[in-house]
């Protein structure tokens, strides 16, 4: 009995050096996958981001919806068409994805946070809207321009009432939909990835996690045992033109990269199906999947988060 209780407390001083070192700091979680769909692989998420908020972090979640917005506009009889592995999203579409996203999703990971003694907030076009950005328009191989709808990039994020909330112990949900700088009465549908890849650069925050389906970064694809646990950029590169990275990881490994240039201190691809794969990742010496950096082995620099105004992505 007295072996167990050690151990656990052993688990628990082993994370005090990660819990110092990363109090009062921003941690973007893109949150997707089909951990979406999976309620226990969930609920282990949720619990994971409650423990961080509790010890001081300031965890922030971006989250899309792919499934349950497919499942949504079957039921509504409109079939999903897809342009470029893009959702085209015309103003039926936006709608149905507006409400599964903001009034659905959002909502129901804010009321399990709730249940599990933590505090979130949505923040989106029914509440504060803090992501902005323009109409998105594909190229083909000619030059001829793609029209995808209603998707768009984000431009711009709102800090301020993303940080008021991590201040005040709240943790900030934001569905993957933009406010249109061209015309603020409607919305876009703009990619998870890359939006949370947004708002970690403009936070400058210290980590940026993407929940995936897979254990991270493979050598081969199909033996989980070739996991690459630590990358730099240049070796991102590398990989990405000897085709090791490739397909669906290459826009989440360039959403990291774009933000270590942008001043995010480290970027993790994990998997998500893992119970507590947060905590493993970020409060155990090993990890649990790839860590991206500039510098692997630099120390965490102090920094005061400050009550900035809208950082513009362009």
């Amino acid at each position: 009995m007295h072996e167990e209780a050690i151990r656990k407390a052993d688990v628990l001083i082993a994370a005090l050096g990660y819990i110092r070192k990363f109090h009062g700091r921003f941690t973007v979680i893109k949150l997707g996958g089909s951990v979406m769909e999976d309620p226990e692989s969930l609920r282990a998420l949720l619990v994971d981001i409650v423990f961080m908020q509790t010890v001081g972090m300031r965890p922030v979640v971006v989250h899309g919806g792919g499934k349950a917005i497919t499942a949504a506009m079957e039921k509504a009889g409109i079939t999903p068409h897809w342009v470029k592995g893009r959702r085209y999203t015309d103003d039926a579409t936006l709608g149905i994805v507006a409400r599964v996203l903001a009034e659905e999703i959002n909502a129901d990971i804010e009321r399990h946070i709730s249940k599990f003694g933590g505090r979130a907030s949505g923040l989106h076009h029914k509440t504060h809207q803090c992501l902005y950005g323009r109409r998105l328009l594909l190229e083909e191989a000619d030059g001829t321009k793609v029209d995808l709808g209603r998707v768009g990039e984000v431009t711009e994020v709102d800090v301020e009432p993303i940080e008021n909330l991590c201040l005040a112990g709240v943790v900030p949900l934001l569905p993957s939909l933009a406010e249109d700088e061209d015309d603020e009465t409607k919305l876009l549908n703009v990619n998870a990835d890359t939006a949370a890849a947004a708002v970690a650069q403009a936070l400058k925050a210290e980590k940026l996690v993407f929940l995936t389906d897979t254990p991270g970064i493979l050598r081969d694809r199909n033996e989980p045992s070739s996991l690459i646990s630590s990358l730099t950029p240049a070796g991102c590169r590398e990989l990405i033109a000897e085709k090791v990275i490739d397909k669906g990881m290459i826009p989440k490994v360039e959403a990291c990269l774009t933000s270590l240039e942008a001043g995010v201190l480290k970027t993790h691809i994990i998997d998500g199906r893992v119970r507590h794969s947060l905590l493993l990742e970020i409060f155990t010496d090993s990890g649990i999947g790839t860590v991206i950096g500039n510098d692997l082995a630099d120390d965490v620099t102090p920094r005061t988060p400050a009550g900035r105004k809208p950082v513009l992505i362009r």
